[in-house]
């Protein structure tokens, strides 16, 4: 099994509650194909380098996740599928993207820790 990692844009006309439904979604075709989600974490509405369809922000999502190879083809039909998607990236992570994505939450938490 390999490692990937998503990140989708989801349009900012959408309430917080059609956002969460809108990820649902995709965990849910990740999930039911056999992927074990490793990480998730919502960035929130931010600014787009430059305007997609007219809109010039969107709701950023990533999915960190490990899955078969052929479970990709099947995840970026359901995002082309999806009018509430604006862009998605999908990466296959090597040894490194994975070391340095762990060594970067590890960090994270710790910073957390410091602060209470």
């Amino acid at each position: 099994m390999n490692r990937y990692e998503t990140v989708f844009i989801v349009t900012p006309v959408l309430s917080e509650a059609q956002m969460k439904e809108a990820v649902d979604k995709f965990r849910n075709v990740l999930i039911d194909s056999g992927a074990n989600i490793v990480h998730e974490e919502n960035w929130g509405l931010r600014k787009l380098a430059y305007p997609i369809q007219h809109k010039s922000t969107g709701f950023y999502y990533l999915i960190e996740f490990e899955a078969e190879g052929s479970l990709i083809e099947k995840l970026e039909i359901q995002f082309r599928r999806d009018e509430k998607i604006i862009r998605f990236l999908n990466m296959r992570m090597d040894k490194y993207a994975i070391e340095y994505s762990e060594k970067k939450r590890k960090m994270k938490k710790e910073e957390i820790k410091e602060e209470k």
